[in-house]
């Protein structure tokens, strides 16, 4: 067969699914700066409105590796033309509301643009030269971290120049734009694949997985012993079973799970929870240390705004890794580059234990840790891409991506408890985290990532003969 026609404009396509990915993922945080203004925002309780940041959490993880299953079938340029346009109708949904219904739907939508990420990642390989893919690969998944940092700041600044439905205007319009670029910048790829979609099989991972995150994300505010928390999470886990023993028994599944037990993409999904953990566990607690006020004794009294400019430079430093990883992928392999980042973002960690006084030393901190988050995250698709065929590359980056997901979440919740269950009284009926909570939390993360580099260590080196055998797999796409 043909091999692939390469894009024209490389570096504008790069660009592009960059961008796109940026976009996608600064939903995640869009809503942080205003999170305890939306009771009063959309007249509606507390626990009603925490669903607008879970929502979007929940549906991102249903979609990543549902869209790299439709971009197998369909054509991944296909795909992400229709994630952006999810954004776009999401974003403008919530821009245009005021209630919490409408609110939640919008933001279900924007977490479904999440799929434009993992199948960015698996189509770069098809429209770039050869030596410009790790790079290419690896920037596009810091993507995922580099857009939560920028999140931050970007919406907190926002926020304090204008009407909080500009949150979304904006929104929308980045939207807009990456769909248009998308469908005119990047190359159309016939690599769709005849096959059926499994739509029982999405509909049961669905189920799943948002009744066992729900469990997880609610154990902070629910307690972790509740009924509803227990509840939760052993339903996700049985239909989760009872999902993958059909999955093995369908010719054409959602989720190849054959495949994904294979030992170099097991275990890299694996090692993507605990470094999703460890990169989770920054933006949950230093934000509240810098905001705590300057009375407690170790609080920094910073603003929303402030405290996000803090940690805006760690999603440069993020970004800035993904060459540095890209390169030490082709020179000493994915595994070790894996391995490297994790060890970075745990050495972060032990930092922030013993330094932990002063904006600055944070702002330190968050730069080693978004540094580990951007050579980890780089290297973790290229194991996959490397381990499964080009056909089941879409599924399989967006399974991983979906571990890192479950990470995150979990993390969000083990770092809530341990905020919320060392405290001490401050003024009003108040209760703050103590020292020795934020110390923990960091301990904690330092030994989640240190587990990612055992994990990543136990990944199988990839023989010279399988990467020769990949090769024809690659060039059998042809593209136009």
């Amino acid at each position: 067969m043909p091999s692939p026609t390469r894009t024209p404009n490389p570096r504008l396509a790069i660009a592009v699914l960059c961008a796109g990915g940026l976009t996608a993922a600064l939903t995640q945080t869009l809503v942080i700066p205003i999170q305890s203004d939306l009771p009063r925002l959309l007249d509606t309780s507390a626990a009603n409105a925490a669903w607008v940041v879970t929502v979007t959490l929940l549906a991102g993880a249903v979609a990543m590796p549902i869209a790299g299953r439709l971009a197998d079938l369909f054509g991944k340029k296909r795909v992400m033309v229709a994630s952006a346009a999810l954004l776009v109708v999401g974003s403008a949904l919530v821009a245009l509301s005021s209630t919490l219904v409408p609110v939640l739907a919008g933001r279900a939508l924007q977490g479904l643009a999440m799929g434009f990420i993992p199948v960015g990642i698996s189509l770069i390989r098809q429209v770039v030269p050869p030596q410009m893919a790790g790079s290419a690969v690896a920037a596009m998944s810091a993507t995922l971290g580099v857009g939560g940092a920028i999140g931050l700041p970007l919406s907190a600044w926002i926020v304090e120049v204008g009407d909080w439905h500009a949150l979304f205007w904006v929104s929308t319009g980045l939207a807009a734009l990456i769909a248009v670029l998308t469908a005119l910048a990047i190359p159309h790829v016939h690599d769709g694949a005849p096959g059926r979609f499994d739509w029982v099989g999405a509909i049961g991972l669905a189920v799943g997985l948002v009744s066992l995150l729900v469990g997880v994300s609610k154990a902070t505010t629910w307690g972790w012993g509740d009924a509803r928390t227990l509840g939760a999470m052993v339903a996700g886990v049985v239909v989760l079973l009872v999902w993958g023993a059909f999955e093995m028994r369908q010719a054409e599944p959602l989720v190849d799970l054959r495949a994904t037990a294979k030992l170099p993409v097991l275990m890299t999904n694996v090692a993507a929870v605990a470094i999703g953990f460890g990169m989770m566990a920054q933006a949950i607690v230093v934000p509240q240390l810098l905001q705590l006020p300057e009375a407690t004794g170790y609080g920094l009294g910073q603003s929303i705004l402030a405290a996000g400019l803090w940690m805006a430079p760690g999603g440069l430093v993020m970004m800035l890794f993904a060459p540095v990883s890209g390169r030490l992928i082709a020179t000493i392999g994915a595994r070790i580059t894996l391995m490297i980042g994790a060890a970075v973002l745990g050495a972060g960690y032990l930092v922030a234990y013993v330094l932990m006084d002063a904006p600055w030393q944070l702002l330190l901190v968050s730069c080693i840790l978004s540094a580990g988050v951007g050579i980890g995250y780089a290297a973790m698709p290229t194991l996959i891409l490397d381990a499964v065929p080009p056909r089941e590359a879409g599924a399989a980056v967006g399974l991983n991506a979906l571990m890192r997901s479950v990470g995150t979440t979990v993390s969000a919740a083990v770092m809530g408890t341990l905020l919320t269950s060392n405290t001490t009284p401050m003024g009003g009926g108040f209760e703050i985290p103590t020292e020795g909570a934020f110390r923990l939390c960091f301990l904690v993360g330092a030994i989640a990532a240190f587990v990612g580099v055992g994990i990543a260590a136990t990944i199988p080196r990839r023989r010279a003969a399988d990467q020769a055998d990949a090769e024809p797999q690659a060039a059998g796409v042809a593209a136009r």
